[in-house]
């Protein structure tokens, strides 16, 4: 190549191409370029999937050059490129769009290139003089796109799990925290958006904790299970045109690389055609997004007025609501999370569709699956953090309109059933509809309890956990 051009010549089994002299990438992610003009879903957006990358192609290099695959000088600088793409240099030269045909080969030969590109200006040469190192021969060695490529995607997936975690935990700290600053606030409960029984809105917010946090573990499980990897499968799980125990040395190295407990699936030919991980991952997501969209909903209805809403809660109020409509200020956070959960939710079934997809010994629809797996992570911990900062952490409560519901409540007769009976409560219940008087006054207009024993069953305390209330009898 001329140093002054602009361009070195590659070439493929299609032909020769020019490449842009300043790009570590080469001849074959040009094509996946040009072809797959799909999305706007760049691999260069997800530099955990990228570093997926460099961890796979490192692991394989340490195992082919311990069975003298490659020499010394070859291994090092692909080592050293591995390290710098793992500090975040060069994830501008991995522009593919995440959806693409070819079952990944893009994605693999995008890494194949520019880590032996890289790797050849380490050693003194320039980019495209493959006659010292090769993208297919040297970086690719031992693999195939079929088992270098899943590994990858489970590498990042899990590398994304790790931090999405902590943004979950943090929502869950703030909603613990709403729990127990409202605690000593009395409210009624709703079942099918009708009035219940009373409960504290402490309760409600701690139920909000609660739900979530038991997804912790869920999640936990479902992301270990990208530790179970297929590298040494080569193309189809038997190994070809790999050596004898490279499989075995390429989850060592990967293992000590990452200091995750990485392990060899059992068998190569049925996991390399299976992309359930994936589809069990964007389950536990999508577990997390339903969950995340009832706490916003159940926000905005407790928020809902001022006037002529619940109006339980106060939601901070973010920007004007409405172009028209003067004094209008909307819930537009809890808004962005529905439609955050809503696109998780989407991309589940994306993956379930696309992990039925497997033929035979592969699923070339798995690009699509990692593009919406990684998406889906990255729009949560995004709609969580927004939600915690800001909404959940500025929630005041309305303690006076709270404690009006439960003194105008009919659901207050619930709480004198056990003593009173179903026939009596029922009474008071349909009396106190018809004539808009209270529960506290019929009864004791009715005689049934005297005022001591019905402020005990009606104290707060009483009417928000279980009680024995046995010692109070009706006086008819």
């Amino acid at each position: 190549m001329n140093p002054d051009s602009k361009f070195r010549l590659e070439s493929d089994l299609l032909g020769e191409r020019q490449i842009p002299a300043d790009k570590l990438y080469g001849v074959q992610t040009l094509r996946g370029i040009e072809n797959f003009q799909i999305s706007r879903f760049r691999l260069d957006q997800y530099p955990l999937f990228i570093n997926g990358l460099a961890y796979t192609k490192w692991g394989a290099a340490i195992a082919n050059h311990a069975h003298g695959l490659l020499t010394d000088e070859q291994y090092n600088a692909i080592v050293a490129t591995c390290k710098e793409i793992l500090e975040g240099k060069h994830h501008d030269q991995f522009p593919v769009d995440m959806i693409q045909g070819g079952a990944g080969t893009t994605t693999n030969m995008n890494a194949n290139e520019v880590i032996c590109n890289r790797a050849l200006q380490i050693m003194g040469h320039e980019a495209g003089e493959y006659k010292y190192l090769q993208p297919n021969d040297h970086v690719n060695c031992s693999q195939s796109t079929n088992d270098a490529y899943p590994t990858a995607i489970h590498l990042g997936l899990y590398a994304t799990h790790l931090a999405l975690r902590p943004h979950l935990e943090e929502l869950i700290a703030s909603l613990r925290k709403k729990s127990a600053e409202f605690a000593h606030i009395l409210k009624m409960g709703r079942t099918q958006l009708e009035d219940a029984v009373p409960m504290s809105l402490g309760q409600t917010f701690g139920g909000f904790a609660a739900i979530l946090e038991e997804e912790l573990a869920y999640l936990d499980f479902a992301a270990k299970q990208f530790l179970t990897i297929n590298m040494g499968a080569t193309a189809i799980g038997t190994g070809i045109c790999s050596e004898p125990g490279y499989a075995e040395a390429c989850i060592k190295a990967t293992a000590d690389i990452t200091g995750w407990d990485i392990k060899l699936t059992e068998d190569l030919v049925g996991a390399t055609s299976d992309t359930s991980v994936m589809i069990g991952y964007s389950s536990a997501l999508k577990r997390i997004a339903v969950k995340l969209n009832k706490i916003g909903n159940d926000i905005r209805l407790l928020a809902s007025g001022p006037r002529c809403g619940l109006h339980e809660i106060n939601v901070p109020a973010m920007q004007p609501g409405s172009s028209i409509m003067p004094g209008k200020v909307n819930p537009v956070i809890p808004e962005v999370l529905s439609q955050v959960c809503y696109k998780v939710i989407g991309n589940d079934l994306t993956v379930t569709m696309a992990g039925d997809a497997a033929q035979m010994e592969l699923n070339a629809m798995e690009p699509v699956m990692a593009q919406c797996c990684f998406e889906s992570c990255d729009l949560l911990m995004n709609g969580m953090d927004t939600f915690r900062t800001l909404c959940v952490d500025g929630i005041t409560a309305n303690e006076d309109v709270c404690r009006d519901y439960i003194r105008n409540s009919i659901g207050i007769v619930t709480a004198l059933n056990p003593v009173i009976g179903y026939k009596n409560s029922t009474k008071i219940a349909k009396e106190a509809m018809e004539t808009g008087r209270g529960v506290y006054d019929l009864v004791l207009e009715h005689g049934i309890l005297s005022k001591e024993d019905l402020d005990t069953i009606l104290s707060p305390e009483n009417m928000i956990k279980p009680v024995n209330l046995q010692h109070i009898k009706p006086l008819k």
